[in-house]
């Protein structure tokens, strides 16, 4: 497989002002001690330190940070494969700019000078900086070289897709970014070297400017700012490092002692998939030049095998979670869940305003879909009060456990306004009868008594809403549609369905936050006790009123198709690719066994798209859904052949 990861560091460096023979020093233990990385940025003017004032205007101090340059410049031909991006003051013709200068297994590749010179409050770099704003096509002189200088510079690998760019510091804080015009000619990977003071509330701007654009272009973004060694005359440095990918927040660190080095591990499959996906990025590649470097990938190799890759980022500590769906914090997962079934009630509740029907009917097996389903529905109420909502449970004694059945009917008590029981069995039985099956019958190993049903319980609830001139309101969830575990016809119709974009690892989330939420004990109870059963659909005889057949045991755990899901269809990774990351997120589990779980997702996903694609109407609520009038679109006739081919050779 195509190895699109490498190790990347934002370095906050111990130094002293006006002293380059020092800071080269510092910087070049960095890069020894850092040689697996493929990319270190270090702060804004690191050579020479940025409070240095009116010596910026002494020769002894310019030409020795070009020394010192050249120190780091020698010390890179030992470190093939890593590129460094280091900040000093760079005199071209009559004037001096504050530069970042890439440097690359032994050459300075290029400088680019910053475009934005603050001149404001406590920033007077006006007063020693020219802009480089239009400066391309150029070049200055270092040493006996020639080296690409202006702001029209990427940095690239061509064999990894690798594309590096510079920001520096005020760069970032204007409307008109250069990084913008830079990820829009193709790069990927934004570097910004700031000597940012520290003042009350500027480390939350940063950061969230950092998330913006790199969210806002599709990149990673390393940013790393001036350390407290800088002088402390009026201002104080906090040595804040921000790094993030895809709008994502990998490390926002400040204060460091002494030097730190923070490091993280990028992936370019991301920002690949997302720039392709999302075709309002428009490409502006004209004017560019094109440096090449060499960039040392994860494991020093362009292309890797599954194995390797899972060592390798186990032996790195590659954080991946393993509920992708479902946020690991707390606060945020608790405000996650409240807002999507904020946006699920929202809308059915458009739905029932602009259909003038007010009454809902909706089925309650005990089952969390079902249970969510009516706490939407019951949520939709106090969006729109005359709104009825009339349950039923519609059990088939002898499959129906006794646990689902009082839960069903102790929760329709709560948040119905309207709670009816119909009895399937006798009418199951005679339509199977009709078709030519025995009285006895209740399934011989195929799915015709499972899928009777799951059809009459539609059957009659889309009568009851006819009868009642209600809505029908659907419980399928979005697990259950990736793997069509829904019976077409069946439990897969309604007249509007709710919970179609949320997955079942999100469900039981939703439903746990709803229950601590309440007031009311009873509805407490009912919903921990509901979270606490076994996943169902209950078409089987229960052995003695225990739930007798586990949907896990057939189709695999819910948690596991889930992160498949996920990785799939938001970032369109390969399979290889999500069998390492799912390898990652489930130690526990042996390669071969997630390895026959993505067999069975993959197989089951493409022969079941012609139930996704006659879905009811439903609120998208989240990145990843299945609706065929929004964001999937597939032919039911697809070939699965190429997905389990590159999946049998991982």
């Amino acid at each position: 497989m195509r190895n699109t990861m490498f190790k990347a560091a934002a370095a906050v460096v111990s130094l002293r002002i006006g002293d380059p023979d020092y800071n080269a020093e510092e910087i070049i233990r960095v890069m020894e001690t850092h040689a697996d990385h493929a990319l270190i940025v270090f702060p804004e003017l690191c050579i020479t330190g940025y409070t240095c004032a009116d010596l910026f205007g002494q020769r002894v101090l310019l030409e020795n940070a070009l020394t010192a340059l050249d120190r780091i410049r020698a010390a890179s031909e030992k470190l093939p494969g890593l590129t460094v991006a280091v900040g000093l003051p760079v005199r071209r013709h009559n004037s001096l700019y504050n530069c970042a200068a890439f440097i690359n297994e032994g050459e300075i590749r290029g400088i680019v000078p910053k475009v934005n010179i603050p001149n404001y409050s406590e920033f007077y770099e006006g007063r020693w900086f020219a802009s480089g704003r239009g400066l391309s096509n150029t070049s200055v002189r270092i040493g006996e070289k020639e080296v690409p200088f202006g702001t029209d510079l990427l940095f690239e690998d061509e064999r990894s897709g690798l594309c590096i760019a510079a920001d520096i510091c005020e760069d970032l804080w204007v409307p008109d970014k250069p990084s913008t015009h830079a990820c829009l000619a193709g790069a990927n990977t934004i570097v910004n070297l700031s000597a940012s003071d520290e003042i009350i509330g500027k480390q939350e701007f940063r950061t969230a400017m950092v998330a913006q654009q790199s969210a806002g272009c599709y990149c990673n973004y390393l940013y790393v700012s001036s350390g407290t060694e800088e002088s402390s005359t009026d201002l104080v440095f906090s040595g804040h490092t921000v790094i993030a990918a895809n709008g994502r927040i990998l490390c926002d660190d400040i204060f460091p002692s002494g030097t730190k080095v923070h490091s993280v591990i990028l992936d370019l499959a991301p920002v690949e998939y997302n720039r392709s996906h999302q075709n309002t990025f428009r490409t502006e590649d004209s004017g560019w030049r094109r440096i090449p470097v060499t960039a040392g990938m994860l494991n020093n190799t362009y292309e890797i095998t599954c194995d390797a890759l899972i060592e390798a980022l186990r032996r790195d500590g590659y954080p991946v979670a393993r509920n992708p769906f479902v946020p690991a914090d707390d606060a945020e997962r608790e405000k996650r869940c409240r807002r999507i079934l904020q946006i699920q009630a929202n809308g059915l509740a458009t739905r029932v305003r602009a259909t003038g029907i007010r009454n809902l009917v909706i089925g309650i097996s005990g089952g969390l879909d079902s249970t969510l389903a009516l706490i939407v529905a019951y949520e939709a109420k106090k969006i729109v009060p005359d709104i009825r909502i009339i349950s039923y449970t519609l059990p088939n004694h002898g499959n129906t456990s006794s646990r689902t059945y009082d839960n069903a009917t102790g929760l329709m008590r709560i948040l119905s306004d309207d709670c009816r029981e119909v009895a399937i069995g006798e009418g199951v039985r005679s339509h199977l009868i009709d078709i030519g099956h025995g009285p006895d019958y209740q399934g011989e190993n195929d799915t015709t008594y499972e899928n009777a049903q799951a059809r009459m319980r539609t059957y009659i609830l889309m009568d009851a809403a006819n009868m009642e001139n209600g809505l029908v309101v659907g419980t399928g969830d979005l697990s259950e549609l990736a793997l069509g575990w829904c019976t077409y016809n069946g439990d897969h119709m309604s007249m509007y369905g709710v919970n179609a974009s949320v997955p079942k690892t999100l469900v039981q989330y939703i439903c746990r936050t709803y229950a601590m939420m309440s007031d009311n004990t009873e509805l407490r109870d009912i919903l921990l006790s509901i979270l606490d059963t076994p996943i169902s659909p209950e078409l089987t005889p229960s052995a003695n009123g225990v739930i007798a057949q586990k949907t896990e045991e057939k189709i695999g755990k819910y948690d596991l198709n889930d992160f498949f899901l996920y990785y799939v269809l938001r970032f369109g990774f390969e399979p290889s690719r999500v069998l390492v990351l799912a390898c990652l997120a489930y130690p526990e589990l042996e390669k071969e066994f997630v390895k026959d779980a993505a067999v069975r997702f993959f197989r089951r996903f493409f022969t079941q798209q012609f139930k996704r694609s006659c879905l009811p109407d439903g609120p998208k609520v989240g990145s990843v859904t299945l609706s065929p009038r929004g964001d999937w679109r597939m032919p039911s006739d697809a070939s699965v052949k190429l997905w389990l081919k590159e999946l049998s050779e991982a």
